[in-house]
């Protein structure tokens, strides 16, 4: 069963996305469980992408692929972690705020968060500030992901998350953002909990924002 769990982690790396959804229903056809594929199989090899995107051994285009190779191994086994009560790792909202309608880069932050573990709500683009805090209600995640690429849609970070005090469900969540025009320093000025530059990254602040409480 290691062998099988080592060629999952392989097929994701590589991007082998035709293979893994078979390769993981035989798993489960074979005894192994879902948490054991998530967690030993997918995970680590999600884990080497990213360390390998960080190192800038590996492009987007690698990244992607192997992202798709992933969620098609996750669609498999999903069932039956419900089935099982596999507790995820945490749960992310993820949006564009409103006015801008790039999606690549909150797109590939959905997948690698997935990949680390994480159940994804991914509320698409040009997403209005009460959206955000609609989407807070109804599934209570434990970190909101905002995503712009455009100078002239910062601005509505602050105001989704000036919305989010004004309902009272700030506290209730981490706040992390990030896209090209977006700094550590903007993150700072309007009381965002984090911030990553890149996909990888934003993967590991969300680990870093939940374990901080």
């Amino acid at each position: 069963m290691d062998d099988m769990l080592r060629r999952i982690s392989s097929a994701v790396i590589e991007g082998e996305k035709d293979d893994t959804g078979q390769m993981a229903q035989d798993a489960i056809d074979g005894g192994c469980s879902a948490e054991a594929i998530l967690y030993q199989g997918l995970m680590p090899g999600m884990d080497h992408v990213s360390k390998e995107f960080k190192t800038g051994r590996m492009f987007v285009p690698e990244v992607m692929r192997s992202a798709r190779a992933m969620l098609n191994a996750m669609a498999v086994i999903k069932p039956q972690m419900v089935k099982d009560g596999v507790q995820m790792v945490g749960k992310v909202l993820l949006g564009t705020v409103r006015g801008d309608m790039h999606d690549i880069g909150k797109n590939l932050v959905g997948m690698m968060c997935e990949g680390a573990g994480f159940e994804i709500r991914d509320l698409g683009s040009d997403v209005a500030p009460e959206a955000f805090v609609a989407a807070v209600n109804t599934y209570a995640p434990d970190v909101v992901g905002m995503s712009a690429l455009l100078t002239t849609t910062m601005r509505t970070m602050a105001d989704t998350i000036k919305a989010m005090e004004e309902a009272g469900v700030r506290d209730q969540v981490k706040i992390m953002i990030g896209g090209a025009p977006v700094t550590q320093a903007f993150a700072d000025r309007i009381g965002a909990d984090g911030y990553a530059a890149d996909a990888a990254a934003a993967a590991d602040k969300a680990r870093e924002l939940i374990a901080a409480g």
